[in-house]
């Protein structure tokens, strides 16, 4: 599978391979890590990915994306599904950032990257959630065009919807 390209990100598929050294916090001679990846979420989504391989194989291309900047090539972060469509085609997904690559807007164009990428493969529902004192990932998933739906005691919850699932509406904008 190819690379989802924006402005100025690459978001790379991730392989078993890719996912067992994000893991193992050990990076070959060709990965390209910037300061501080993989964080222990990219790590969490890199053993929920080799799970989900395990059982039902490689999830792609619902599965998880390494963000790069394309200027300098260097991972900064993660963002992907949590698993396949359910059965009323409905994703999950999560997405972080390393420190220093946060409040650059990377995380809201890496995001509408990916729901543009959902709805052009008839995903009808994305569904994302952020803790409560997590003001920047409630921002980010507005921006990216998701809406709030709920919450309980620890998180709130977001989403976005469409009757029309061909690819029709820019969420760049």
């Amino acid at each position: 599978m190819d690379d989802l390209v924006t402005a100025r990100l690459e978001l790379h598929p991730m392989t078993v391979g890719d996912a067992e050294r994000v893991l193992a916090g050990e990076p070959d001679s060709g990965d390209r890590w910037g300061p501080g990846y993989p964080t222990e979420g990219d790590m969490y989504a890199a053993m929920r990915f080799l799970g989900t391989c395990s059982v039902i194989g490689d999830p792609q291309p619902f599965g998880n994306y390494e963000i790069r900047r394309r200027e300098d090539g260097q991972a900064i972060g993660g963002v992907g599904f949590h698993g396949p469509a359910d059965e009323n085609g409905s994703v999950t997904i999560g997405y972080g950032l390393i420190p220093s690559a946060r409040g650059k807007g990377y995380a809201s164009e890496a995001l509408r990257e990916l729901l543009l990428f959902a709805r052009a493969r008839g995903i009808t529902c994305v569904k994302g959630d952020a803790d409560h004192g997590n003001i920047a990932s409630h921002h980010v998933m507005m921006a990216a065009g998701m809406r709030p739906t709920g919450q309980d005691e620890r998180v709130r919850f977001f989403e976005i919807a469409w009757t029309d699932t061909t690819a029709n509406a820019d969420l760049r904008s």
